[in-house]
């Protein structure tokens, strides 16, 4: 979907706003892009901490004509983040989806805003180049595809005006007074939700750079920062969900579980990533990732699956596993294939409930102990002792199973 032309020019705006460097720009060059049009800016609390203090002064102040503020942490933790993990969905084996997942969410409740304001379009600041512009304008054109999209780092008049890159965005926010916390010495682009926090930009762009940790990390300390003595947390899951931490519940309070993993996971370096990823539209792109809380809880939820699902059951869902990541960071959570395996991943969830004890250490998080009502695993079968186990089965069993090799064995002697 091309952005909007002059003729077409949307009337009303609401704008998915960060208050960081690229949309707190976008607001007063939408001012001039389309004369007389009204802007919401839309924010989205969901968990960044303190990022969004101040923001509705600092969107007024760069022309906002109404601000719009939702606290989402809750439907985040509970609708977005652990469907995902009952996934046990990666991308590319090492990133837990934390901004794949967050933009979703973002972009239905910026419909729901426009609904409720009256507004004809919606518009966002992700570039050209990344994966962010598939994931809020897939979701607009799935919820409503009436509202027209606004994308000013695809609109050739933004290039125009000589907006190119965030340097030249830095610059322009200079010259119009424009409060932002980026600086050409600190030109990290950064995204934080409850679930995690991405660096990308700086010296991390050159994969020939290690990252310069003092600089980036926000959620997590170096590892060796971290205790010199490991730390022991029970997590507790009901139907592949987590309910609760050391015996406390948390059910009806997901983000306050997630939080409390961050704080935790954070303090003995858990959870990061250095990743070289294949983006959606082609090229690859770099960056750093801390995901404290949710490391601790895929460590969790995979040692209780490998308990409680039988053999067949857990080697699909992790195949199906794959193609719902992909899923996710191609920005369809709301299309048709990911709700109907969000049906499958639910029901083989139904049986992953027990309580599974993580080890924290220098960065490391694993499961060294793990019970459930629902275990498929015997003792009694597991160990090596032959009493009650008829080994004369195993034979015909391996010469079946291994007839066809056996065959195809004789035929090329």
């Amino acid at each position: 979907m091309a952005p909007a032309s002059p003729a077409a020019a949307p009337k009303k705006i609401v704008l998915a706003y960060s208050g960081g460097l690229d949309t707190s720009v976008i607001l007063p060059w939408l001012k001039n892009r389309y004369p007389g049009v009204k802007l919401v800016a839309f924010a989205a609390e969901l968990g960044q901490g303190s990022e969004l203090k101040g923001i509705a002064k600092k969107a007024y102040a760069s022309g906002a004509d109404e601000v719009v503020v939702k606290d989402l942490r809750k439907e985040f933790a509970e609708h977005y983040c652990f469907p995902l993990l009952k996934a046990h969905a990666t991308y590319e084996t090492d990133y837990l989806l934390g901004t794949s997942i967050a933009r979703p969410l973002i972009a239905k409740a910026q419909v729901d805003v426009a609904h409720a304001t009256g507004a004809d379009a919606v518009g966002h600041g992700a570039t050209g180049k990344g994966n962010d512009q598939v994931r809020f304008e897939l979701t607009a054109m799935a919820l409503d595809p009436a509202l027209k999209i606004i994308a000013p780092w695809k609109d050739p008049k933004f290039l125009a005006d000589g907006l190119t890159d965030r340097e030249t965005a830095i610059e322009y926010a200079e010259a119009h007074k424009i409060p932002v916390t980026a600086s050409k010495k600190k030109i990290y682009s950064q995204d934080r939700n409850l679930w995690h926090i991405s660096h990308e930009g700086g010296e991390i762009e050159d994969p020939r750079n290690e990252p310069n940790w003092a600089k980036c990390l926000v959620m997590t300390v170096p590892p060796e920062k971290a205790p010199g003595k490991p730390e022991y947390i029970e997590i507790e899951f009901r139907g592949g969900t987590p309910v609760a931490v050391n015996g406390k519940s948390y059910r009806g309070a997901g983000h306050e579980l997630i939080a409390l993993l961050n704080k935790i996971g954070g303090r003995h370096a858990v959870g990061q990533t250095v990743l070289v990823e294949n983006r959606l539209v082609g090229m690859k792109s770099r960056g750093v990732y801390e995901t404290p809380g949710g490391t601790i809880l895929y460590e969790a939820h995979k040692a209780l699956g490998q308990l409680t699902l039988e053999r067949d059951l857990y080697h699909y869902k992790q195949q199906v596993a794959l193609r719902y990541a992909e899923l996710v960071y191609y920005g369809q959570w709301f299309h048709p294939l990911r709700e109907a395996l969000q049906a499958f991943i639910d029901h083989a969830n139904q049986v992953v409930t027990g309580k599974v004890t993580v080890k924290l250490f220098k960065g490391r998080a694993l499961a060294v102990a793990s019970q459930s009502p629902k275990s498929l695993y015997d003792t009694k079968l597991a160990s090596f002792a032959m009493k009650d186990y008829d080994v004369t089965a195993a034979r015909g069993f391996i010469d079946l199973f291994g007839l066809p090799m056996k065959v195809r064995g004789l035929r090329q002697k």
